[in-house]
């Protein structure tokens, strides 16, 4: 019998958890249907498929990490706040790693509410890159570099690639170091 209550969102919360179990890449309709103990078809009243499951993951996941690099942000400026949206980065992509994973998906063009939560995010990190000067284009490869840069760490910590005796957190800050050294060199705040 069906679990009453079921609503899009419940089904792309739970498919959340689900993927932060096994892994955004293993998620199926059917790993969530079980979830919920309802027969899969059951899921298609309240998602299309799995593309529209994912896509909204990316959105509930964009969203999520807004609010954290926004939390981070507050009140800080400069390496404190690089460094704090850094933390915040990485802290969802360790806690949460299949709704981080869904953040990687880029909203498709047409896609306003993903576009809007995508902006709410980065608006945090043009905010971060003003306080070092850095605006229009400059901001945004300044943000690609940042964005890869935390990504690639991330991936590399996820999958066990630090094996070096050395305290990875200290690794990670030092890599923030040489973000903000990089920033604060094409700075036209002096």
């Amino acid at each position: 019998m069906a679990r009453a209550g079921l609503t899009p969102q419940r089904v792309v919360d739970e498919a959340a958890l689900v993927a932060d179990e096994i892994g955004l890449d293993q998620l199926t309709l059917a790993a969530v249907a079980e979830r919920f103990g309802v027969a899969l078809p059951s899921l298609y009243k309240h998602v299309r498929g799995i593309d529209d499951l994912r896509r909204g993951l990316a959105v509930a996941g964009i969203r999520a990490l807004a609010g954290e690099l926004q939390r981070a942000a507050v009140g800080r400026s400069g390496r404190d706040a690089l460094l704090a949206v850094a933390e915040a980065y990485r802290s969802l992509a360790t806690t949460r790693p299949g709704l981080y994973a869904a953040t990687l998906r880029a909203p498709a063009v047409d896609d306003e509410e993903h576009t809007a939560a995508s902006q709410e995010a980065l608006d945090v990190v043009f905010a971060v890159m003003r306080g070092y000067g850095i605006e229009g284009a400059d901001a945004v490869h300044a943000i690609r570099a940042l964005r890869a840069s935390l990504h690639g760490f991330v991936a590399l910590e996820a999958a066990g690639g630090f094996g070096m005796p050395e305290d990875v957190d200290e690794s990670f800050r030092r890599l923030v170091d040489g973000i903000d050294a990089s920033l604060a060199s094409r700075s036209s705040v002096r």
